[in-house]
């Protein structure tokens, strides 16, 4: 049975969803870590990118709450935690006004983020597009005519936005420079941050389904997508082994100790028998994931 809410603060706590954020700042952390091992490493710039990510994070899950209610995700049938649109206690033009201040607040720490960072106006230019379009993916996932999160295509945009760009942008926005191994390590956090998709994904399979969200796992089924998580799981590790190749040493390897405890998470996906066993493995990938980011940083940053 869920939860009822039955106030503004407890809804609006609900619409943020503060356990998303841990995830959002992996990618950054990753990224700042990397700069540091190469000694370019700008605490202004770890501070403004990690604002920025939180409030795109913010604006995301607002405007996935707001989406969802408008598409009917967020129904009756809907076995995930209950959202704030759907409880009655906010109204949609109260939640779009919450993501009208999310967005400004965003592009405002990112421009600063990017005027900070970069004395290129061509660079400049090429990241103020990379922000917008940052922007236009955390609205777009659920919310408009054609949410892309309804046709499957939320995995490739994690993978892009919490993997690659989230850590590559930040690493080059420490020393403007840019060095093909990092594309690895965003590989492996675009890898576990989808693999926290496809488990929320694979939660509401049932629900989705009867709204028309073809996400991954509505459209190859469960037992298919468990395949895929455990394809993304390992993914990430591979990643990690090829960076570790690259930069011919052992120390990122550190990370792996986090491996047990994700093959326990992708077991107990796989081993779940409905929505409500299967919800708890969705915090434990995200929180496993910021875990994997502070081994990989104790490994490359102290050993």
């Amino acid at each position: 049975m869920k939860k009822t809410i039955t106030n503004k603060k407890e809804a609006w706590l609900h619409a943020v969803r503060l356990r998303t954020l841990p995830l959002a700042l992996a990618s950054i952390f990753a990224g700042s870590i990397v700069a540091a091992f190469e000694g370019i490493f700008r605490w202004e710039i770890f501070v403004l990118a990690s604002l920025t990510t939180i409030f795109l994070q913010i604006l995301s899950n607002l405007s996935n709450d707001y989406g969802d209610s408008v598409h009917g995700a967020d129904s009756e049938d809907r076995s995930g935690p209950v959202r704030a649109v759907q409880s009655g206690v906010i109204t949609l033009a109260e939640m779009k006004k919450a993501m009208y201040l999310f967005g400004m607040l965003s592009f405002i720490s990112g421009i600063s983020l990017v005027y900070l960072a970069l004395n290129d106006w061509l660079l400049f230019s090429l990241f103020m597009v990379l922000g917008l379009l940052a922007i236009w993916a955390a609205i777009s996932y659920t919310s408009g005519s054609n949410p892309y999160g309804y046709v499957g295509l939320g995995d490739i945009s994690v993978f892009i936005f919490f993997g690659i760009l989230g850590v590559v942008g930040t690493y080059f926005l420490h020393g403007l420079q840019f060095h093909w191994e990092v594309l690895l390590i965003g590989g492996s956090l675009g890898c576990f941050s989808t693999a926290v998709l496809n488990i929320n994904n694979i939660r509401d399979i049932e629900s989705d389904e009867k709204a028309g969200k073809r996400s991954i796992p509505v459209r190859i089924g469960r037992n298919a997508a468990v395949l895929y998580n455990w394809i993304l799981i390992f993914g990430g590790y591979l990643f990690l082994v090829g960076y570790a190749l690259l930069i011919q040493s052992s120390k990122p390897l550190f990370a792996f100790v986090a491996l047990p405890l994700m093959f326990l998470i992708g077991l107990g996906v796989q081993k779940a028998k409905d929505a409500h066993s299967t919800d708890p493995f969705l915090k434990k990938m995200a929180l496993s994931t910021l875990l994997w980011v502070i081994l990989f940083g104790i490994g490359l940053l102290l050993f």
